[in-house]
């Protein structure tokens, strides 16, 4: 084991907040799936999850359990392309092919070093030099786009970007419910306790830990 997943480890076993009377599952499959506060999500829930690539089992089986909304964010091409064969019936269902970021602007995505894998990073995060290039957005702007007062949950699995969404997201005074992000590595422990320093000052404690993927819910 690393050195920084040891250092991980240790700080996110003595940050962890225990929850009780409050039954946590992980819908999805086990690559894709995260672990959610299952009886506290309900129909009016508007559901915001960032980073799709060719698994959105999370995004239906959320839908199917709880009838929640839930609005899904990738421009990858390999994205949009599974999105459109699994998803075209659900109605509750809304896809947007754009990247999430702290500003409106073009951004590039890098490729993964393996051809086969479908994420790609805004951040470069395996150090490649392919890319295309897309759109992306805040989530302040997205949620006026889309009519939307309030986010009830937001997942991120957007290969390093995190830090910075999440960074613009609490600046705009966004304050979903529950926060799933996944810590996409390699990182650095420092940037990581950073951004749970942010969380843990907009008042979320961590939940749940599921290897890299940490859920929080906000207490304040």
């Amino acid at each position: 084991m690393s050195l920084r997943r040891r250092l991980v480890d240790q700080f996110a076993q003595s940050v962890l907040h225990a929850c009780p009377g409050i039954r946590f599952e992980r819908l999805g499959s086990d690559y894709g799936g995260w672990m959610v506060p299952i009886d506290l999500i309900t129909r009016d829930w508007i559901c915001y999850c960032g980073g799709v690539g060719e698994d959105i089992t999370f995004d239906l089986e959320l839908i199917r359990r709880t009838g929640c909304q839930v609005v899904a964010f990738d421009p990858t091409p390999r994205a949009v392309a599974h999105v459109a064969a699994v998803a075209a019936e659900e109605p509750r269902f809304r896809f947007l092919a754009v990247g999430l970021w702290s500003k409106d602007a073009e951004r590039q995505f890098f490729a993964p070093r393996d051809r086969r894998h479908v994420s790609h990073s805004i951040v470069n995060l395996q150090g490649t030099s392919d890319y295309f290039v897309a759109r992306c957005r805040p989530i302040s702007a997205l949620m006026r786009e889309l009519g939307h007062s309030r986010i009830d949950l937001l997942k991120l699995d957007i290969e390093g970007a995190q830090h910075e969404v999440l960074r613009s997201m609490l600046r705009d005074g966004i304050r979903p419910t529950v926060v799933c992000v996944e810590f996409d590595q390699p990182d650095t422990v420092v940037r990581m306790y950073r951004t749970y320093r942010r969380l843990r000052k907009a008042g979320y404690r961590l939940v749940v830990r599921d290897g890299w993927n940490l859920t929080f819910l906000r207490y304040q």
